[in-house]
């Protein structure tokens, strides 16, 4: 009976623990390395975003095509990013379940607790290594979090490019002449644009409404936040 009360309230021994602090912090570096690579692909994009400006609006006989084809690279570092936020996820959750269920049991001095079954858990995922997202919903998180407000850029400096080079729009005509891309009608590629645009937004808004990653952050009511009580500054 005593040995199964001492096996209820300390379920791992002092070496075990020591051996799951190590595994957190393998985990956390494993985050970090991923996040980092989020960082470098979201970088790459913004640099190529300045570079097509900087050569588009250098002078003005120069033509707005290199802020569509930039647009596209842009959209193939998205579907990247999007792959390595997925495994990003997988070591970021693995820290969240360390932080909330192991750590956090710690720090309000309750000792190290199973009830809710997480190392079962942390086990099977490790056995069985396997996405927590889908990749329609890291795509939408990268497009929300960075990519929206670079594809917002090419947009506006694409309209703003055809509208006062090399001259001051007077007709819609000429702006869907100016929008035109050899042989391909203005027409045709005002509408593609806005498809494509019009295709972002929706991505953006359905994965807005499930979604499954772990360690999101949760918008505060700052007033009531108790870091803030205790006197640190956030």
């Amino acid at each position: 009976m005593s040995t199964k009360q001492t096996h209820k309230t300390e379920p791992f021994s002092s070496s075990e623990l020591g051996a799951l602090a190590h595994l957190y912090r393998g985990e956390l570096y494993r985050s970090k390395i991923w996040r980092t690579r989020l960082d470098t692909t979201t970088n790459w994009a913004v640099a190529t975003t300045g570079i097509a400006l900087s050569v588009t609006f250098s002078n003005a006989q120069n033509s707005p095509l290199p802020l569509i084809l930039i647009g596209l690279l842009v959209t193939v570092f998205l579907l990247i990013e999007a792959r390595r936020y997925r495994y990003f996820d997988i070591w970021r959750t693995r820290v969240r379940l360390l932080e909330v269920c192991f750590y956090g049991p710690l720090l309000r001095g309750e000792g190290v607790r199973l009830d809710k079954n997480w190392n079962q858990i942390l086990c099977d995922d490790y056995k069985q290594l396997h996405f927590h997202i889908s990749f329609l919903e890291a795509l939408g998180r990268r497009l929300r979090r960075n990519y929206h407000w670079i594809f917002i850029v090419l947009g506006v400096s694409y309209l703003a490019k055809i509208s006062i080079h090399p001259a001051r729009l007077s007709t819609f005509n000429e702006f869907l002449t100016r929008a035109a891309i050899g042989p391909i009608p203005g027409e045709f590629v005002i509408v593609i644009g806005v498809l494509c645009y019009a295709a972002l937004l929706l991505l953006a808004m359905i994965t807005r409404r499930k979604q499954h990653a772990s360690g999101r952050v949760v918008r505060p009511t700052y007033k009531d936040d108790p870091m803030l009580k205790l006197g640190f500054e956030i």
